[in-house]
């Protein structure tokens, strides 16, 4: 089967080459028209497209022209037919930020990773968190606090020493961000269908912003995440590469 294939790639001098060589061998037509998007670059890039088509409802068959590429299939030039015909496919529902500032207004933004309120000063931020409407936690001191889906859950959120979540867990991890009071809280892992709510206390004094992906929105007063169910995004991986594995893999490594 020969697919109706779109090609996009970041800036880098490493993916217009792989872009170029890439149409020279395969036939392409529009991002409108396509059936399937080869995205050529890093994970931060394969964000982006995510974002770009989150309503074209295309999935999306990363090839790593970046640096890490967690989220990428390995480089090559050849066979891309045959490796989208057996490529599996991973769904994922991003995450529905709303925040609200202290002017009053209000932003929504979608996060496939995760959605993080950092402070903005150098005063650590003072946060309370409700989980479907109850008070859990009347103020956590802290650097920030995040939520993350099971696809984020390898990048930040690992990084502070947040849980790894299998992506069928149906799960989202809340992690602290260098919590000082309570100084052994480490979070807590929710079920997808929770709605947290974050809200930013002494907010002028202590200032914090809300950063969904790339979206940031400054001076928060409040912010709520859901998951996003109206949206489904759907990742094309080569069998031997699957993210379910790769994920896997990352509670294994020194």
């Amino acid at each position: 089967m020969n697919h109706k294939i779109a090609f996009v790639a970041a800036r880098s001098a490493e993916a217009r080459d792989a872009a170029k060589r890439l149409r020279q061998r395969y036939d392409e037509v529009s991002p409108a028209k396509a059936d399937v998007v080869v995205a050529l670059g890093g994970d931060g890039f394969m964000l982006q497209m995510l974002h770009r088509f989150m309503g074209r409802h295309v999935p999306i068959y990363g090839m790593n022209r970046g640096t890490v590429g967690f989220l990428m299939n390995a480089w090559r030039e050849n066979g891309l037919h045959q490796r989208l015909e057996r490529a599996q496919r991973v769904v994922l529902n991003p995450l529905l930020m709303e925040a609200r500032s202290v002017g009053g207004d209000m932003v929504q933004a979608h996060a496939i990773n995760e959605v993080s309120l950092l402070r903005q000063t150098r005063q650590t931020a003072k946060i309370s968190i409700s989980i479907d409407g109850q008070k859990r936690l009347d103020e956590l001191v802290c650097d920030g606090v995040m939520i993350a889906t099971p696809a984020g859950s390898t990048a930040y959120n690992l990084s502070v020493h947040g849980p790894i979540l299998p992506l069928g867990a149906g799960l989202l991890a809340l992690t602290p961000i260098s919590p000082f009071r309570p100084r052994r809280w480490r979070g807590a892992v929710l079920p997808r269908t929770a709605r947290v709510t974050l809200d930013v206390l002494e907010a002028a004094k202590r200032p914090v912003s809300a950063v969904a992906d790339s979206t940031e929105v400054r001076n928060v007063t409040s912010v709520t995440v859901t998951e996003d169910t109206t949206h489904a995004l759907t990742l094309l991986f080569d069998p031997e590469h699957h993210l379910e594995e790769r994920i896997l893999k990352e509670q294994f490594l020194s």
